[in-house]
């Protein structure tokens, strides 16, 4: 495959469909296979599969499809914990299903799993830039009770959140990731839980409380991840209109913004509230590709929507994504992993031509 200089870059978001035979060899184990060996071979096949289709679709940069993400994106660094309990968080989505965190019962609060673990490995199956996501501090944050755990101050908690995440994506920096990008798909369902707003103030005070932590240098590798949720093809959240969410987005401190768009009904509105809250200092990445929905994005189609967003969008502060993960819960078989690839892959394509049009080669998105 050649990879062709792109005047727009383009990144996925993150997971891909895990094999069904992975899938089902989970599902019939007693164990708890995060980090379990015995099924390290199936693992390992998954993430160099996922890997190679990454690499045939000409995407400049790849994931490992977060294959070994076990429950899901969300919750992959604390599942396991001896000190949670199930009883967490429920998130639910527009399909009627929901899914549930898990809740801590006492101190201290520790990762059991960096993400730097999962990139380490696929770095060793590519040349390609590999990025890594992971979880927000503000999504973590709600696994703190409302009753005052005793003897371990919701104050503490916080510090200790703060530092392991701080450490999480510093381990990931280190190890070389292209980016590390910060799920934060709780913003615009922050709204929903409270529409006053101040619970989405507070995820954004403490995000930034972890983003301040890091230099200037180290900003530019770190992005900021928002959408209305994907699982079994619903979301939860699609309803909260972008109006709320976007201008306290762009108060975060990261460098790097990854924003669901395709999906969104009036996006003329969005790319207007876009270009009213950039800062000059931000690349946005919008979403190109609706993982939710089965039908195969045209590279035409998605160049028209590229060259529109360049109207709103300094070329030079705009970059292409998926608007979510096509698997963030490792169960999810909506979605089947060659559609997803097929989807990654006209994204490229799209991008190219839009890069070929504004980059003055080409006049139009058929040509």
């Amino acid at each position: 495959m050649k990879y062709i200089m792109l005047t727009i870059p383009t990144e996925p978001i993150g997971s891909i469909p895990r094999p069904l035979e992975l899938i089902r060899t989970i599902e019939s184990k007693d164990w708890h296979p995060g980090m379990d060996s015995a099924l390290d071979h199936l693992y390992e096949a998954a993430i160099i599969e996922t890997i190679r289709g990454f690499e045939a679709t000409g995407s400049p940069v790849i994931t490992d499809g977060e294959q070994r993400k076990y429950h899901n994106f969300w919750t992959y660094c604390v599942d396991g914990l001896e000190n949670t309990t199930p009883e967490g968080f429920v998130i639910p989505f527009s399909a009627g299903h929901s899914r549930r965190m898990p809740m801590l019962k006492k101190g201290p609060f520790r990762y059991r799993i960096y993400a730097d673990y999962y990139l380490e490995t696929a770095m060793r199956y590519t040349n390609l830039p590999v990025k890594q996501a992971v979880i927000s501090p503000s999504a973590l944050s709600l696994m703190y009770p409302a009753q005052e755990i005793e003897g371990y101050s919701r104050d503490q908690f916080i510090e200790d959140l703060l530092n392991e995440h701080e450490t999480e994506v510093r381990r990931c920096l280190h190890k070389g990731a292209h980016k590390v990008q910060i799920d934060f798909t709780e913003g615009r369902l922050a709204l929903k839980i409270d529409p006053t707003g101040r619970l989405l103030d507070s995820f954004i005070d403490l995000n930034n409380m972890a983003l301040s932590r890091f230099n200037s240098d180290e900003l530019s590798r770190i992005g900021v991840h928002t959408c209305p949720g994907g699982d079994r093809d619903s979301t939860h959240s699609a309803d909260i209109d972008y109006s709320q969410l976007l201008p306290k987005l762009f108060q975060l401190k990261a460098k790097n913004f990854y924003i669901a768009f395709s999906g969104e009904k009036d996006r003329l509105r969005i790319l207007n509230m876009i270009r009213a809250h950039l800062k000059p200092d931000q690349k946005i990445f919008i979403g190109v590709t609706s993982p939710i929905n089965p039908e195969v994005e045209r590279p035409e189609h998605i160049c028209d929507l590229i060259v529109e967003a360049a109207e709103f969008i300094p070329v030079e502060q705009l970059g292409t994504t998926d608007d979510c993960g096509f698997s963030p819960f490792c169960d999810d078989i909506s979605t089947t992993r060659e559609t997803a690839f097929a989807k990654i892959a006209a994204r490229v394509q799209g991008t190219i031509l839009a890069s070929s049009i504004l980059g003055g080669i080409a006049q139009s998105c058929t040509s």
